[in-house]
């Protein structure tokens, strides 16, 4: 039986293979656009994301723009994305923050970036690892069930996951395992209807009939 390191570098190794081109998803031409199209994204796909902020981003480019907003104008800009409403209330409050705290400027630490309207700790981990190329693995729905399923976490919370994946996982290969794992999560690991038979990773997973264990 193989340890979690060793069964990491596994599925690390197959899975760069499978996905060479495995990145961030959301559109965004800055840390602070990320930002935006980050806490969009929470209970809505990035395609859906990047509809909505080619048109968003033409229009608003800076978080003086947002700030000049109401919340009821910004949620009629945002209205194809769920919860549109409360994600236009986190965005211009979040925006003038910006703009009174760090004089507009996105911050670089995550105890500054979670004290932000609508960003939790997964948010902040994409800004600070896509935007900021420092060492993070932001745990989402994927990369929390797939962590699960090939033996990496136990798949209690989200924050457990996030954990466990530092101790088996290389500090530089946190960012590429996160964009791995939501890759496979999205394309074969999905949650009601995996395809197994397809998985390059069938042979280490837990879940699969004669998978290691």
């Amino acid at each position: 039986m193989i340890n979690k390191k060793q069964r990491a570098e596994k599925i690390i190794n197959t899975l760069s293979t499978y996905y060479p081109h495995a990145k961030c998803g959301l559109e965004h031409e800055n840390p602070f656009q990320l930002l935006i199209a980050t806490i969009l994204s929470a209970q809505c796909t990035d395609k859906r994301v990047n509809l909505i902020t080619r048109n968003l981003f033409e229009k608003y480019r800076t978080p003086a723009d947002f700030a000049k907003l109401s919340p009821e104008q910004l949620a009629e800009e945002i209205r194809g994305c769920g919860l549109h409403r409360n994600k236009s209330r986190a965005i211009t409050e979040t925006c003038r923050i910006l703009l009174e705290k760090y004089n507009g400027k996105v911050p670089q630490q995550r105890k500054e970036l979670e004290s932000l309207p609508g960003v939790g700790r997964k948010t902040a981990g994409v800004v600070l690892g896509v935007g900021f190329g420092q060492p993070t693995i932001p745990v989402d729905t994927h990369v929390h069930r797939v962590a699960y399923r090939l033996g990496l976490a136990s798949g209690k919370k989200p924050e457990t996951t996030e954990q466990e994946l530092m101790q088996c996982i290389p500090q530089h290969l946190w960012q590429p395992a996160h964009h791995l794992f939501i890759a496979h999560g999205r394309e074969l690991c999905a949650a009601r209807r995996p395809s197994c038979s397809k998985c390059p990773l069938s042979a280490l997973c837990l879940n699969y009939p004669g998978g290691e264990s």
